[in-house]
């Protein structure tokens, strides 16, 4: 078989071509988060695969790549609504690179003229959080329902299709802030219940309160520092009782 030489080896030429037009084209890459504007909601990333450069002795070094700056962080949203978390120094995340330069659609959104000519550059990636390397994944995943939770697992809340139940888990308290708050059948309280500032209804006269439905109470309930969840004895003004057993 005829062994051709390297340096006459047209194939081996066109090879080491496309791979030097392959090794500048940059498409996605993990990185780490150095730090995270959420001013700005952009990120400064160092990538996390080294780069092989070549020396002019010919010999090769694995150098880090330089720091992405401005890199804009990617939160899912649509229709007016946006899910954000915190992004902190240390995640991990995936950049990914533009096609072309992203400078003037960063300033000006809409649809703008390229400001530059560049194609497949690390100055244009956008960081997307979430990836684990091994070093760093989280444990207890549900493979059953939907979870919005802390790595740690300590706070959730869980929606869970098969049971159409969602659940929420959270250690530190539950604080709702709304002016009216509607609850569509029974209501079971296991627990204490406080009310702040009292408990207010109105009938058309606007005197009464009125509660429609069914409240179950599981625990203590206490009125003016007594407990009412117990039958007890009432007095008239002349001392006698009233019924019920005593206390």
């Amino acid at each position: 078989m005829l062994q051709l030489e390297r340096v006459d080896d047209n194939q081996e030429a066109f090879r080491l071509a496309l791979e030097g037009h392959q090794a500048r084209v940059w498409t996605a890459l993990p990185g780490v988060i150095e730090s995270f504007s959420p001013g700005a909601i952009t990120c400064v990333v160092q990538p996390s695969i080294k780069a092989q450069v070549s020396a002019a002795n010919g010999s090769t070094q694995w150098v880090a790549l330089p720091l992405l700056l401005d890199c804009p962080v990617v939160f899912p949203r649509g229709g007016g609504c946006t899910l954000t978390f915190p992004v902190a120094k240390g995640d991990e995340c995936l950049v990914v690179f533009s096609s072309r330069c992203i400078d003037a659609w960063w300033t000006a959104g809409g649809v703008q003229v390229q400001s530059e000519f560049r194609m497949h550059d690390l100055s244009d990636g956008f960081a997307i959080p979430g990836p684990f390397s091994q070093a760093t994944k989280i444990a207890n995943i549900s493979t059953s329902s939907v979870q919005l939770r802390s790595n740690d697992a300590s706070t959730y809340i869980d929606l869970n299709p098969t049971s159409q139940k969602i659940k929420i888990v959270a250690p530190g308290g539950f604080e709702v802030d709304a002016p009216t708050n509607l609850f569509t059948g029974a209501v079971t309280i296991q627990g204490l219940l406080t009310w702040l500032a009292g408990m207010a209804g109105s009938t058309a006269s606007g005197i009464a309160a009125t509660i429609t439905g069914v409240i179950n109470f599981i625990g203590s309930v206490t009125s003016n520092g007594h407990a009412i969840d117990s039958m007890h004895q009432h007095t008239n003004s002349g001392g006698s009782g009233l019924g019920g057993p005593p206390q």
